[in-house]
């Protein structure tokens, strides 16, 4: 009787390339070779290679990219079946509950990277307002290892994210607060070099195009009342209260926010508010002054 041909490394990427394509995800090459990589333990680098040697692949291995790939064929997040998420120099573990922290965002932290880097202070103090899973007030305490970074969230589904990443990255300078953000951190008022947050920011009526956002993060994460700005108001409220004068404000936000968050940053008092653009030439984030 003849046999079947064995599984390859080269066959299971082609395979799942064509089904994660015919499900249309954007980035079907990638995505099935890091799904490959996840279950065989090794790099995309290392996957490539395998592919063009046309190594073989155990049965059992195989069975679990079938199931995978079939997984990311219903657009669940990739960042979901493997369980982590890239952020700048920083993995971190996500999963439903949590917002998967997209790489926009990564340019968004720069700024406020940036800020706490050239805060005159011995020990600066920088906060991340609805930080999720952490990744910015981690990005902020790996990257600015002189700093006290504080990330405070309110849902506790996402704030055991935070938890378990906090402990996962083990930065010492980084602290998880569970709170309100009217009410977060009392303590430093008046005291803080930085606050950064990417709230939710979608109006109430408005869906998100991606099927990954619609159907899988948090609507928590996601919509902002009427407009999309009601957190961003309390953003602005919360960080006038911690900033110090001339401390530094950055929020992330939609491609066509950026002039209604200027004009409610002034006034709110606040100073030289500015939005910049994403490596899309989108409007991603908008800067202000205490």
């Amino acid at each position: 009787m003849p046999t079947s041909k064995p599984h390859s490394v080269a066959t299971l990427l082609d395979d799942a390339i064509a089904r994660l394509t015919a499900a249309g995800v954007p980035t079907p090459n990638v995505d099935a070779e890091l799904i490959i990589g996840h279950v065989l333990g090794e790099r995309r680098g290392r996957i490539q290679a395998l592919a063009m040697t046309d190594a073989a692949v155990q049965p059992e291995h195989a069975a679990s990219v079938d199931e995978l790939v079939a997984r990311r064929a219903t657009r669940e997040p990739l960042q979901h079946i493997t369980g982590v998420a890239a952020f700048r120099s920083i993995e971190l573990l996500v999963g439903p509950g949590v917002f998967v922290p997209r790489p926009e965002t990564e340019l968004v932290a720069q700024f406020a990277i940036d800020a706490l880097r050239s805060a005159a202070d011995g020990e600066p103090v920088g906060v991340d307002l609805g930080t999720g899973s952490g990744a910015i007030a981690l990005a902020m305490a790996t990257e600015v290892p002189h700093a006290r970074v504080y990330g405070v969230e309110n849902s506790p589904e996402a704030y055991s994210w935070t938890t378990k990443n906090m402990a996962h990255v083990a930065a010492d300078n980084a602290t998880a607060v569970f709170a309100d953000l009217a009410d977060a951190l009392p303590e430093l008022n008046g005291r803080v070099a930085v606050v950064i947050s990417n709230p939710p920011y979608v109006p109430a009526d408005a869906i998100p195009r991606d099927p990954e956002v619609r159907l899988f993060d948090p609507a928590h994460a996601l919509y902002g009342g009427v407009d999309g700005l009601d957190v961003v108001r309390a953003v602005s409220a919360t960080a006038r209260r911690l900033l110090y004068p001339g401390g530094t404000l950055v929020i992330e936000h939609g491609e066509l926010q950026g002039a209604a968050i200027r004009e409610l940053l002034t006034a709110d008092g606040w100073r030289a508010a500015a939005t910049h653009p994403d490596l899309t030439t989108r409007d991603r984030a908008t800067t202000a002054v205490r």
